[in-house]
């Protein structure tokens, strides 16, 4: 489920012919699939394109490029090769040629991917910060996984803000939720540099057209490797100055779009970014404004080369068609934009994870036939294509299978923060059980069930489970039992705390510490499991994790665990104190600009006066520093405190991408928009309130909240506003 699927590509049963709204569907590769949306279908709102009325062709092909991508990671055969090169695939598309798609538009496709007997699944797709699994999405895939498919999706690119950040459908309790681990080399294409002709590595950015592969230009630059707002509007964007040159600008603090639509408008001829970090890159640039000029990216290493030869004087670089192979200084692993969870039910995700960082693979024909991308998206297919060649290798398997065979054999990777200490583990709220190892997955002889275990709060104090080992090997196996810490996370905005945490785990039987297991041929034995925390005065609020080791022979199998560290409903979710404006009540004033439009509300005084005329409607501008399982408004008449009746209700919502107090409080990655339009639930219907003086009193539940206990529901109520309609 996707953009659709090139299928005039020759890696996916195509002749290798380029064609416009192909109708060589379908072909020995592609032999399902539906449109559902069309060209032109777009919804979201803010985008000018906007255009929320499917008007589906029956072709699922793709103009946009990703599902290509994807579909060639799963299984393309030919001059690219997927993971699972002997699948057959069906093509179901849910986005036009740009913009974004809707929940039952994705439900639709699920139920047309289920009719049309499709065994496995992949979304790279996701609502970022939605980490229920009740969301329709989650919901509906879980529906999907009881109906006998198995569903592989992306958690995630929403690491850079934070914990809690993973997205449905990802997140869904039977779902196989990846999240993203970087490619050990990449082959890319080359410029040159003068004065020497050093070959600098680039990716092409998605949203902005390829770069030439012949031509010269001088080069230029907004800053230096230490600047964090270059070419951001912040910092005053992209000089004149840079007029008909190349113009390097390191990541950070605003988008790349941004970045790049600044050096656009001064005149620049192209645009090379660089990392901010360790590793590689593959920008997306596409945004309100089109990009029209190349936008590459680059290392955090050439990036610093490129700026030192710009400082030092004139320094053109040069187009070509050349390639090389690149190693990358992040291989192995978690990818920057990778997300953490948990969920907001403190379930475990990600499961597993998979190369997502750096990925070549098929593109759409029009668009050159291969293509460099980074994402969760990248990860999944990986996934799904390694799920095929589980079930080629031992049909029958269920989703429940498939997940336990993957996260036993997986291999956790070390911790980005330092990567040269590999007894330090990344979290397990941001790995799952680890990289995906498909041959050791497929011919493993033993099992571990369950194969992940969610802790909880531990306020409950310490936790024990019961774990069944199978052995269906001819002979009897001892297990020596350990444990491995990973690092865990404090906050849930950046910049995150990190803690070197070790738990205390034993394993018994019939209530008798043991170390080790010995489990007869074709036969399985069951231990608990005790694991205990660190005092919550020490670590409070922290999120923790491991893997519970059974290591047999020259092989070690894992269950990876996760909870929460103290009272989980002591995280607030209405930011208090001076550095936040919200809650507040405000008003609709405007747009981003007039070619984003993104609604712009400002906070208004108390006693401000609304004619519930387009645009003068009170709305409670609410900032959610945590995921809500119910949020209600009410108003009450502010001369008799009488209550006036319910506005809204709503419930599983996701929290904000940002802090307050940290960028423009009026940005709506801040803050989240509730109108009061003057109406009350009245029986099953809406009643209008009469012109008057009002206040309103916002609630949010907390997630695992106990609604009888009010502890567990945070409230909050506004100054007196008028109602005055003429």
């Amino acid at each position: 489920m996707d953009t659709g699927v090139d299928y005039d590509h020759a890696s996916l049963g195509g002749d290798g012919t380029a064609r416009s709204n192909s109708a060589s569907f379908p072909n020995s590769r592609v032999i399902a699939g539906r449109d559902l949306v069309g060209d032109t279908f777009n919804a979201n709102p803010a985008d000018p394109a906007y255009n929320p009325i499917p008007t589906p062709d029956g072709l699922p092909d793709d103009c946009q490029g990703h599902g290509t991508h994807v579909a060639g990671i799963v299984g393309a055969s030919g001059s690219i090769r997927g993971i699972a090169p002997g699948v057959t695939f069906g093509s179901y598309r849910v986005f036009g040629c740009g913009g974004s798609t809707t929940a039952d538009i994705m439900l639709a496709a699920m139920e047309a991917a289920l009719a049309d007997g499709m065994h496995i699944l992949n979304m790279s797709i996701g609502s970022s910060f939605m980490t229920w699994p009740q969301y329709p999405t989650a919901a509906g895939s879980d529906r999907l996984v009881r109906n006998g498919m198995i569903v592989v999706a992306s958690i995630g690119n929403s690491g850079a803000d934070g914990a809690y950040s993973a997205g449905a459908p990802g997140v869904g309790r039977k779902v196989i939720g990846v999240a993203s681990m970087d490619n050990s080399h990449v082959e890319l294409r080359t410029f040159t540099v003068s004065p020497d002709n050093t070959p600098i590595g680039y990716s092409n950015s998605t949203g902005a057209p390829a770069a030439p592969t012949s031509g010269s230009a001088l080069m230029t630059k907004t800053g230096t490797p230490t600047t964090t707002n270059d070419g951001c509007n912040v910092s005053g964007g992209v000089p004149a100055s840079a007029a008909g040159k190349v113009v390097l600008i390191r990541r950070g603090f605003c988008t790349f779009h941004e970045k790049a639509r600044n050096a656009q408008t001064a005149g620049a001829v192209g645009v090379v970014l660089y990392k901010n970090g360790a590793g590689r890159l593959v920008g997306t640039v596409g945004g309100p404004v089109p990009i029209t000029i190349p936008v590459v990216s680059v290392s955090d290493a050439e990036g610093a080369l490129l700026n030192n030869r710009i400082a030092a004087g004139d320094t053109t670089m040069t187009w070509t068609a050349q390639a090389g192979k690149f190693a990358n200084a992040t291989a192995g692993l978690a990818s920057s934009f990778t997300s953490y969870g948990l969920t907001a039910e403190l379930d475990v995700k990600p499961d597993v994870a998979a190369p997502g960082g750096l990925i070549r693979s098929t593109y759409p024909l029009e668009k050159g036939g291969s293509a460099l991308l980074s994402g969760t998206s990248m990860a999944s297919p990986h996934t799904a294509g390694a799920a095929a060649l589980i079930l080629e290798a031992r049909p029958g398997s269920k989703a429940d299978d498939v997940l336990r065979m993957l996260q036993n054999t997986a291999d956790p990777a070390r911790w980005f923060g330092q990567p040269a200490n590999p007894g330090l583990r990344e979290p397990v709220h941001r790995q799952g059980a680890g990289m995906i190892d498909i041959d050791d997955a497929i011919l493993a002889t033993t099992s571990i069930a369950p194969s992940k275990l969610a802790l909880g709060e531990s306020e409950a104090g310490p936790q024990t489970r019961s774990l069944t080992i199978s052995n269906s090997s001819a002979s009897e196996q001892t297990y020596a039992l350990g444990n491995t810490s990973a690092i865990g996370t404090g906050n849930t905005f950046p910049p995150l705390s990190f803690w070197v945490q070790d738990r205390s785990v034993v394993y018994s039987q019939a209530g008798v510490p043991v170390t080790s297991v010995a489990v007869p041929a074709g036969s399985s034995a069951t231990v608990d499991v005790t694991i205990t925390t660190a005092p919550a005065a020490v670590e409070d609020k922290t999120l923790y994790g491991g893997w519970l080791t059974f290591a047999s022979g020259n092989q070690t199998f894992r269950v990876p665990y996760a909870g929460f560290i103290g009272d989980y409903q002591s995280l607030r979710i209405l930011d208090a104190g001076a550095a936040s404006a919200f809650p507040t009540i405000g008003r609709l004033t405007g747009f981003v600009s007039a070619t984003d439009r993104t609604p712009v509300h400002t906070p208004v005084a108390a006693g401000a006066t609304f004619t519930m005329t387009a645009g003068n409607v009170p709305y409670v501008l609410a900032h959610f520093a945590h995921q809500v399982r119910k949020i209600r408004i009410e108003i009450y008449n502010a001369a008799t405190n009488a209550r006036a009746g319910e506005v809204l209700r709503d419930e599983y919502r996701e929290r904000n991408s940002r802090r307050t107090g940290t960028t423009n409080d009026t940005n709506s990655d801040v803050y989240m928009p509730f109108a009061i339009d003057g109406t009350v639930k009245k029986g099953k219907g809406r009643e209008l309130v009469p012109d008057g003086s009002y206040y309103a009193v916002f609630s949010a539940e907390k997630a695992l909240g106990d609604s009888a206990n009010p502890a567990h529901t945070e409230t909050w109520t506004s100054a007196a506003f008028t109602i005055d309609r003429p």
